[in-house]
């Protein structure tokens, strides 16, 4: 993993850098099961997939990895790790893995229940797919 940025709290509360580090640090650790294990598994793979990643915290917890833009959400819950992806809906995903989420326009999530195994690959590709949406160029407008 690299070093974590300098800590920043943003309007929405928030927070990014080495305390959103730390935090996400203890929310696995605190998760003494397989969510913790797969949290830290997706963390890795994220980071492997795009090490240039910004790890934040928001929504009382919750770990977000972005790059010029939300890539995607880490929640837990009792019977699954919940990936969302912020634009999921507008990025390729030939392995199939958001299975989640799939009626709206925007995000799709992949739900990773107790047991299931996560195809490395596939998600690192959905990682790099979510980094080079947020940092193409933007249309320009124009005035007609």
């Amino acid at each position: 993993m690299k070093k974590a940025e300098p800590d920043t709290q943003s309007a929405d509360g928030a927070v990014s850098g080495e305390s959103a580090t730390r935090q996400i640090d203890a929310k696995i650790a605190s998760l003494a099961d397989w969510r913790g294990k797969m949290l830290a598994g997706v963390r890795a793979l994220i980071y492997q997939a795009d090490p240039d990643v910004v790890e934040e915290v928001k929504w009382r917890g919750v770990p977000v990895w972005s790059h010029a833009g939300m890539i995607c959400t880490g929640e837990t819950y009792k019977l699954a790790v919940k990936l969302s992806f912020a634009k999921g809906a507008a990025l390729p995903d030939p392995a199939g893995l958001f299975n989640s989420s799939l009626d709206g326009n925007t995000r799709r999530a992949i739900d990773i229940h107790e047991g299931e195994h996560l195809d490395a690959a596939a998600f690192k590709a959905l990682i790099r797919a979510a980094v080079a949406m947020n940092t193409a160029p933007k249309p320009k407008r124009t005035n007609t």
